[in-house]
């Protein structure tokens, strides 16, 4: 049965539909949702987006399905880096994970589902092995070290002969030898549930440049979230993740390759929020 909820209000798009069935939802449930610096953002819970994915195997009319978690680092590289932002347009689902964009969206009168963040979503899937036995999966990772952590995370669950991972080698979506190396790998292994985990703008870039090289799949730029949910980086504490402090926990374990990140991205970020309120005020 489907059912389908439009609403229509200045700076709100929704076409929200979701299918009930064998298959749980549609995944054609996401491509409009609320509307953000001009990117549309699903209305989907953190707990909906992981069912969804996990519960659908993409067809092959349906090609990538592309997923990204924008913080205000996404949204300071979308200003200064025009394919990232084509990148993001093409995303099938968009989630607010940094609390500046949900706390703006929320002032904005916009009814978000609260943060959804590719930690959350990355947890949620790896929480459930037994429904992801229906995919072949993949992970492109950051070091081998990450790679052996998830290959014993998929033995211990019984799904080893359904995964494989890949290392990249240091700017490889600007390599086109080393790219197509990989999309081929992705390819071979008939993926369907791909983990991008090299972080953005890298991710992104990719999966966009080769999109037709890739076979039908849930690719998911989820950065740092499978090192965390594999337990090889520290999780922050509830408390910090009550007050919305996982960014400066991220700066305290990483300072010399983070605070001059945040600084840069805040103040890009803040520059694209006054032309954004500029654009719908």
């Amino acid at each position: 049965m489907a059912v389908h909820f439009s609403v229509d209000r200045r700076y709100l798009v929704l076409n929200y539909i979701m299918v009930k069935g064998s298959d749980a939802m549609s995944a054609r449930v996401s491509r409009l949702a609320i509307m953000l610096f001009g990117l549309p953002f699903s209305p989907l819970s953190a707990a909906d987006i992981s069912k969804l994915i996990a519960d659908h195997i993409r067809a092959p009319d349906e090609n990538v399905g592309l997923l990204i978690t924008p913080n205000i680092q996404h949204i300071a590289l979308m200003r200064t880096n025009e394919e990232f932002r084509r990148a993001c347009e093409q995303a099938e689902i968009l989630t607010c994970d940094g609390f500046p964009l949900y706390y703006y969206g929320r002032c904005r009168g916009l009814p978000l589902p609260g943060r959804v963040t590719g930690r959350e979503i990355t947890e949620d899937l790896m929480s459930m092995p037994s429904a992801l036995r229906k995919h072949r999966i993949f992970a492109v990772v950051d070091s081998e070290r990450t790679g052996k952590a998830v290959v014993e995370w998929a033995r211990a669950h019984g799904l080893d002969d359904r995964f494989s991972f890949y290392v990249p080698a240091v700017g490889f979506e600007n390599d086109p030898t080393e790219a197509r190396h990989l999309a081929r790998l992705i390819r071979d292994h008939a993926t369907s549930l791909l983990f991008m985990g090299v972080g953005a703008p890298r991710s992104e870039l990719f999966v966009s440049r080769y999109k037709d090289d890739l076979p039908p799949c849930w690719a998911l730029c989820i950065g740092q979230s499978l090192i965390v949910a594999l337990g090889l980086l520290p999780k922050p504490p509830v408390l910090v993740q009550r007050l919305n402090l996982e960014w400066l926990w991220r700066i305290a374990l990483e300072p010399r390759r983070l605070a001059k990140r945040y600084v840069w991205a805040l103040s890009e970020f803040l520059i694209a929020l006054f032309k954004d309120l500029s654009r719908v005020g």
